[in-house]
């Protein structure tokens, strides 16, 4: 990373940290952006830049760590694909593990603000498509229609891993080690511990087989 790219993070970061200092105080509908804008001292034009809206200054933290882990998977070589997805589930709770005071304060602004809450769905989805799309390129080619369709259920699976685990987290931060309980999770689901829902036709008369 050069010096530029260098100055552009800092101040990304320094612009993020006062928003949530702000949102802190104040609550995410009182701060203005002129109000975080000053604090950094930069232009609103500036803060405008890096963060087209006040949602984005909210969950810069919770964006760049799903980001990073799809980044990461996609720098990797062939690997099985079951380890693939424990270690992006991982480093996505390792990095929001690393920082317990903003992530407990964006579930926060998100159960308070419906814009919030609307924002973060669209990450979630984000990184269910791209996650997708990775393990897409890494599954065989021979029926791209049911390579799809199991990257879709399998990104999926690892994104209501991570939530999950973050929400108990939240809740209980003191009594969970966020990257045991995933281990958990994932074992539930290989040992049938989680209830899911049927494979075998119901025996009825007009049951049919699709």
């Amino acid at each position: 990373m050069g010096l530029r790219e260098v100055k552009r993070e800092r101040t990304r970061r320094l612009i993020a940290d006062k928003a949530f200092e702000l949102f802190s105080d104040n609550g995410f509908g009182r701060t203005t952006v002129e109000q975080i804008a000053a604090a950094a001292e930069v232009g609103p034009s500036t803060l405008y830049r890096y963060f087209p809206t006040k949602e984005a200054l909210v969950l810069e933290f919770v964006d760049d760590c799903l980001a990073d882990a799809v980044s990461w998977f996609r720098e990797q070589p062939a690997m099985e694909l079951p380890d693939g997805l424990r270690a992006v589930i991982e480093r996505v709770l390792e990095q929001l593990e690393g920082n317990p005071d903003r992530i407990r304060a964006v579930y926060d602004l998100a159960d308070q603000t419906g814009s919030v809450s609307a924002h973060l769905n669209e990450l979630i989805w984000r990184f269910r498509t791209d996650l997708a799309d990775e393990l897409v390129r890494r599954l065989p080619t021979d029926d791209p229609r049911r390579s799809e369709f199991v990257a879709g259920l399998s990104a999926g699976i690892a994104m209501n891993i991570i939530e999950t685990v973050v929400q108990v987290w939240v809740e209980t931060p003191d009594t969970v080690d966020v990257k045991s309980l995933a281990r958990q999770a994932m074992r539930l689901l290989h040992t049938g511990g989680v209830p899911l829902p049927s494979a075998q036709t119901p025996d009825r008369p007009d049951a049919q087989d699709t």
